[in-house]
């Protein structure tokens, strides 16, 4: 009978644990929001050593996920940095080297008006895997001043958007007002760029933009389908219009006091996106968040830290960004709250990196320059980009923020770091892990490495697209 009776509780237990309910496990794809602030410096988090104005709930990310220190984007200037970060690509590629003007000024400068709507773009791979695609902010790639004609937002593989005066379609346009109550407006004739036009607070559009990527999160949860947002604020590129309760004092301490009450009150705003991802258990467990800036700051408000440069410059404050990746149940647990010094990789690698992650491919015949890194993006390696990281300067800034004679190409390979003319002369080479502020030039002492390094930049240069124009200053 104890034999029977054993056999019988062995199979009940046998049978209790066949119908154990499985681990619970995402019900869909992971769900990706890429934060492009506007002109930020690398030491502008105070997680990165900002100590003259606080961040928290960026510092709060941080805190719960992986900070980046030597990570890149592929321009100091915005519109050819968007197109790298859009697309996985070189700038260069689209002739898109500077920022995107008023038509004369593009063709001056040998530029296209608006990136290929044929780009390989991540948004597009994203849609065509099922995703709801969504862009909220500012998007310069097409679509700005007189030029009225470019492609809408949405003919890239977005959904739906939102964006500001440097874009085509719906949009929110900033008002002003001073310590006196005095209240204006900005950019007026972007009207024509594309309808339906909201005007609100310059302090309060990053709001206005995190408010709309909610609602259309909230679809895209209702209809369960897996999201890619972009949500790239106004902030915090000049002109500086903090809250109004701020904006007197602010403006006591100048420019810096002006950027940093504008950064903190971004900082505020993005509160709200994240207590709201977080407070989901759904989207919490299941989205991937990446904050980054899309270039260095301009002189006089945000800093580099202890980086050489700012925007334009193709010194390392011009063009290195701090990078802050979170996802509560992607990020590996003895990662979390680390601070990665060593890695190096740049924006270019996000597209490759993240349809990995999401488990598709692009198409066969896409042009790509990034490498899949999403292993140390999620804390699982330390590994680095293979392939040096290359670059040529914004077409009209030779000269720029006190720099005279600026260099006009960069490469990054390992710990060093090339700069040179079109030509390769002028050669500065820096070992970047021992001097970082690029103090040093190492140029004599390493011929042979220069050679190698120099002729890979231009080699690299000459096979992009050639400008009609290489010399404006």
């Amino acid at each position: 009978m104890k034999k029977v009776s054993y056999l019988l509780l062995s199979l009940t237990l046998l049978s209790l644990n066949s119908f154990s309910p499985p681990e619970p496990k995402p019900n869909k794809q992971p769900n990706i929001i890429l934060i492009f602030i506007d002109d930020m410096g690398w030491a502008d988090f105070s997680s990165f050593g900002n100590t003259d104005a606080q961040t928290p709930n960026f510092d709060q990310m941080a805190s719960e996920g992986i900070s980046f220190e030597q990570f890149y984007v592929n321009s100091p200037i915005c519109s050819p940095s968007r197109v790298a970060i859009s697309t996985g690509t070189y700038p260069q590629r689209w002739n898109i080297t500077s920022y995107l003007d008023n038509r004369a000024q593009n063709q001056k400068r040998g530029m296209a008006s608006w990136l290929d709507p044929s780009a390989p773009m991540l948004a597009r791979s994203l849609q065509e895997a099922g995703y709801a695609t969504g862009h909220f902010g500012k998007w310069h790639m097409g679509g700005q001043r007189d030029v009225n004609n470019a492609p809408a937002i949405t003919e890239y593989g977005f959904d739906e958007s939102l964006t500001n005066f440097e874009g085509m379609g719906a949009k929110l346009l900033p008002l002003t007002k001073d310590e006196t109550g005095k209240v204006g407006r900005i950019w007026e004739g972007a009207e024509i760029l594309g309808e339906p036009v909201t005007w609100m607070q310059r302090s309060e559009i990053t709001t206005g933009f995190i408010n709309e990527a909610i609602q259309f999160i909230d679809e895209a949860e209702k209809e369960e389908k897996p999201f890619y947002v972009n949500i790239w604020p106004d902030d915090v590129h000049s002109p500086y219009w903090p809250p109004f309760e701020d904006y007197g004092l602010a403006k006591e301490d100048g420019k810096r006091g002006l950027y940093l009450a504008v950064l903190e009150a971004m900082d505020q705003q993005f509160g709200k996106l994240f207590d709201y991802i977080k407070s989901n258990e759904n989207l919490r467990d299941n989205t991937l968040i990446l904050i980054c800036s899309d270039n260095g700051p301009e002189q006089g408000a945000g800093r580099a830290g202890n980086l050489k440069g700012y925007k334009t410059h193709l010194y390392e404050g011009g063009i290195r960004s701090s990078l802050i990746v979170w996802g509560a149940s992607y990020i590996d647990d003895h990662a979390k709250g680390s601070r990665n010094k060593e890695s190096v990789f740049s924006a270019i690698d996000l597209k490759p990196s993240l349809l990995k992650f999401v488990g598709t491919t692009d198409s066969k015949n896409s042009i790509s320059d990034g490498e899949n890194m999403i292993k140390t993006i999620l804390g699982e390696s330390k590994k680095s980009r293979q392939s040096p990281i290359f670059y040529s300067r914004p077409p009209d800034r030779k000269n720029y923020y006190g720099f005279e004679n600026l260099p006009d190409l960069a490469i990054r390979e390992g710990d060093w770091k090339l700069l040179c003319d079109y030509d390769g002369s002028r050669p500065e080479l820096y070992q970047l892990i021992d001097d970082p502020g690029e103090k040093q030039n190492l140029a004599e002492q390493h011929p042979e490495r220069v050679a190698s390094m120099r002729d890979k930049v231009v080699s690299w240069y000459q096979s992009m697209p050639v400008l009609e124009t290489e010399t404006i200053e």
